[in-house]
């Protein structure tokens, strides 16, 4: 058995009575395929992010039970078919004290990220290189910026060739 949650969204215009009457037959579908039903929670009246049906409120009840995949595959159809669901949404309970976990490193992959508290290796000058005056104009190779002369070349041949004709 698998614990899960459904979020049921109500027609606010729902009689409290159908409310109860889904909520009662959901409860049924559980305990029907040798599931236990845990709890009803009703939320009550809320205004939704955006309308749906051209209804701005909705009534929500939220349920916890633990049943087999198959019964929630029933569940799931029987919901999408009644009226005065506007929407539904079953998920899994993570269990008590579980806390959510991304999967396993890959042994064949290095970290995208440095572990917590590694630090990067900051570029040091040393102090001849800070007091000799001189620009830091002397880059080494592969550094992404041309040599000076070069750099003088490329804005040269920037420019259009003109003709006086």
């Amino acid at each position: 058995m698998i614990d899960y949650e459904i979020l049921l969204l109500f027609d606010a215009e729902l009689p409290d009575e159908r409310q109860n009457e889904i909520v009662t037959r959901t409860r049924e579908l559980v305990e029907r395929d040798g599931g236990t039903f845990e709890s009803q929670d009703a939320w009550g009246r809320r205004r939704l992010a955006y309308e749906i049906d051209h209804k701005p409120e909705g009534a929500y009840h939220l349920l916890t039970f633990s049943a087999e995949p198959s019964t929630l595959d029933e569940i799931s159809r029987v919901l999408k078919i009644t009226d005065g669901v506007m929407r539904h949404l079953a998920v899994r309970r993570p269990k008590p004290g579980a806390t959510p976990t991304g999967p396993p490193p890959s042994a064949d992959r290095e970290a995208e990220y440095p572990e917590p508290g590694f630090e990067q290796p900051e570029a040091t000058v040393s102090p001849a290189d800070a007091t000799d005056g001189s620009s830091g104009a002397s880059l080494e190779p592969g550094s992404g910026e041309p040599p000076a002369d070069t750099a003088e070349q490329a804005s040269e041949s920037d420019e259009p060739e003109r003709r006086d004709e």
